[in-house]
């Protein structure tokens, strides 16, 4: 998983630099590398690097329930 993210990351920034790279030229075909490049990053790269962070995580560990029960916990007491 490790090995496509890289791949995929590598191939997106060589089309972004490539499409402005052509774009300067005065090439329309330029924008259009660049928008594909953008949409790669955002809806196959990101997902695929947020599942790959996240997969063996405990969803629990990222909330703020302990800190809510804390803050409920001392409200109470500050108004006895």
């Amino acid at each position: 998983m490790k090995f496509v993210l890289i791949t995929i990351l590598v191939l997106a920034i060589g089309m972004l630099t490539y499409g402005f790279y052509i774009k300067s030229n005065g090439d329309l075909n330029g924008e259009i590398i660049v928008g594909l490049s953008v949409l790669i990053i955002a809806f196959v790269f990101m997902p695929l690097f947020i599942y790959h962070r996240y997969k063996n995580k405990k969803m629990s560990d990222f909330t703020f329930d302990k800190f809510r029960k804390n803050l409920e916990e001392r409200s109470k007491s500050e108004r006895k």
